[in-house]
């Protein structure tokens, strides 16, 4: 059992926010708990700052419940993502603040929220199709303790647009950038920035995109320096970074 756990849930108790039948069955989980479906990893937090998320395809709704029950019943917060609004209709029986953001279709429980960071994560997307993937790099942000800012519809089509955010682009400490089509403007971006930059290619597109492969291959021969790259549709996995990354501003 991990020193550290164990003793954040004994001064817990010391200050009343947990019972001790409460601290009792958070103990018994430790490091993991097996469902007979699923193994839920609840040191993740201690190993990685935030714990377990629920990706929700491929599960059934039963699935979905038990494992939103005890992540919540473990940490107080819940993040599910690629869900769809039955899945959000099942998790707001467990919790009743649920809340379900349509287009980056996901479902987060707060309850003692983190702090937000003083530094901003500012994401922006190419296009208005590609906010379903920048709303999930968003949300996942902003789950995890970033401020977060939004710029979309600001492509390469239009390019002065992109032009017009100069202090949004300036006042962020780390940049989150979405495209399909071509996957250009993460290049456009990273070339009138200093900061930080995570790509994320998706898969919108006409023709020959190739379901994003042509964004992707774009950003990987980016010739703006320090560009990151995600896969495909991955927004969860760049707001994760973005988030780390915005923690070391905090720290530095």
């Amino acid at each position: 059992m991990d020193a550290t756990r164990l003793k954040a849930v004994l001064e817990a108790v010391k200050t009343g926010k947990l019972s001790t039948d409460e601290a009792l069955d958070r103990l018994k989980v430790l490091p993991f708990e097996e469902l007979g479906f699923a193994t839920l990893d609840s040191h993740r937090s201690l190993r990685q700052g935030f714990p377990e998320v629920l990706f929700c395809p491929g599960k059934t709704i039963e699935q979905i419940t038990a494992i939103a029950e005890r992540l919540l019943r473990q940490h107080g917060s819940l993040l599910a993502t690629r869900a769809s609004e039955e899945v959000y209709g099942a998790i707001a029986k467990v919790d009743r603040s649920a809340e379900y953001n349509v287009l980056g279709r996901t479902v987060v429980v707060h309850r003692g929220r983190t702090p937000s960071t003083t530094g901003t994560v500012l994401v922006m997307s190419a296009g208005t199709a590609d906010i379903p993937v920048a709303e999930e790099a968003a949300v996942t942000a902003d789950f995890l303790g970033s401020r977060v800012d939004r710029q979309y519809d600001v492509g390469v089509a239009g390019l002065h647009r992109i032009l017009n955010k100069w202090a949004e682009l300036h006042a962020a400490r780390v940049l989150v950038v979405v495209a399909g089509m071509d996957g250009v403007l993460p290049s456009v971006v990273g070339g009138l920035t200093a900061k930080p930059l995570i790509a994320v290619p998706t898969s919108i597109g006409y023709g020959a995109s190739f379901g994003g492969m042509s964004a992707l291959l774009t950003m990987l021969n980016s010739c703006a320096s320090g560009t990151a790259v995600v896969g495909i549709d991955n927004g969860f996995g760049a707001g994760v970074l973005a988030h780390r990354i915005n923690l070391l501003g905090e720290h530095g």
